[in-house]
């Protein structure tokens, strides 16, 4: 799994220019799932992101998780993240998880950001989505469950 996590003032998701979701303060979420992925890569990334320690404290340094701060999660399924792109210019998705797979796991990462206590919004798996944001910082973390050290 790949995920690329903004920290956010607002996040929206709109289809069809209906807003599907909103959150003010904390993460965008767009996150990819490899033909591979697994359980196991769900639980780890849902670990990394929500105990990311990424807001700022009454110091101004980087040290409170979204918990902390109260903050929402807008989560975007997004399979370009796994474009390759060394050939030619068209990009090629053929390492992203097919929807039978992707889909069940999608919805697992939602579920475990929502267990430890986080509101999380969706947009629509597999629809055209319009996403807008205030990046804060700005602060962009990508995390990927094939590079764990």
């Amino acid at each position: 799994m790949r995920a690329v996590v903004q920290r956010v003032k607002s996040a929206s998701v709109s289809i069809e220019e209906e807003t599907v979701g909103q959150i003010e303060q904390g993460f965008m979420v767009l996150l990819g799932i490899h033909e591979e992925d697994t359980q196991e890569d769900v639980e780890y990334l849902v670990k990394k992101v929500s105990k990311a320690r990424v807001f700022e404290d009454e110091n101004g340094k980087m040290n409170l998780s979204i918990d902390a701060v109260h903050g929402s999660i807008l989560s975007i399924s997004q399979f370009t993240l796994y474009a390759e792109t060394k050939k030619g210019n068209r990009p090629s998705f053929i390492k992203a998880a097919r929807p039978e797979t992707a889909v069940p796991l999608y919805e697992a990462f939602n579920q475990g950001l929502r267990q430890q206590g986080i509101d999380v919004v969706t947009g629509e798996f597999g629809a055209d989505m319009q996403i807008s944001l205030v990046n804060d910082g700005p602060v962009t973390i990508i995390y990927d469950t094939r590079e764990k050290e």
